[in-house]
């Protein structure tokens, strides 16, 4: 029978906690939720800022994690960067402000593929993750970045410049109402790597609150995931 999607809505799918530990000692919390059947593709969440309230249960990325198994066929794997905690649990660790967070980033995308052996996993990074993805998600077996909110907080033009050397693909959705980094600025910024899909999401905020920005951003992943044209639907 369908229901309309809500905010609370959870959908089946197999949910399994695990701890990761980095190189550099810290131990990682985090969570996957993997569709009943056959995965399609798979997505590595990396949170908005933890100093600022940001974690694996961030709205969008909860949501992500109770929706799309079911709805899309996608794999959703959430984790708590060094120092943050949620419902999941905490992870070890001080928060670096991206630095030593790098050990994070390269820890669970060695996990994704080595030992959930995911296959067609794109790196989606939520405002201070957009800034993790940027500078450390070089691992060369991910398809590319999904960029939500990029607030370019901390990575340097010539960060930046580094990915007009990798082909992979990035797509950037920035709300038009954002605090940080409005359509028309975040273009002007990410002029530098030219190859890049920005795209300006009308009436949207920072933090994509309110059930028509949710299904937008998890449409767009879907998409881009999928390779084909996607709008979720309002009842499932």
């Amino acid at each position: 029978m369908m229901q309309t999607v809500r905010p609370s809505s959870v959908f089946e799918a197999t949910r399994t906690a695990f701890h990761v530990r980095t190189e550099d000692g810290v131990e990682l919390v985090g969570e996957v939720a993997a569709p009943l059947g056959p995965s399609e593709g798979a997505i590595l969440c990396l949170h908005p800022l933890p100093t600022a309230g940001g974690m694996m249960d961030s709205h969008v990325y909860k949501k992500a994690a109770n929706r799309l198994p079911a709805m899309a066929g996608i794999t959703v794997v959430r984790f708590n960067t060094r120092g943050t905690t949620s419902e999941g649990g905490s992870s070890t660790g001080q928060f670096d402000n991206g630095v030593s967070d790098r050990f994070d980033v390269e820890a669970k995308l060695r996990y994704c593929f080595d030992d959930l052996k995911l296959e067609n996993v794109w790196v989606t990074g939520w405002s201070f993750g957009t800034d993790l993805a940027l500078q450390h998600a070089k691992d060369p077996r991910h398809k590319g970045l999904i960029l939500l909110s990029p607030p370019l907080r901390t990575t340097t033009n010539e960060q930046l410049k580094y990915w007009n050397s990798d082909p992979r693909p990035i797509t950037a959705l920035v709300p038009e109402l954002d605090d940080f980094l409005k359509p028309d600025e975040a273009r002007e910024r990410f002029a530098v790597v030219p190859s890049m899909t920005i795209i300006g999401v009308d009436d949207a905020k920072h933090l994509w609150i309110g059930e028509l920005a949710v299904n937008r951003v998890l449409s767009e992943i879907v998409s881009i995931v999928s390779g084909v044209p996607t709008t979720l639907p309002l009842e499932f």
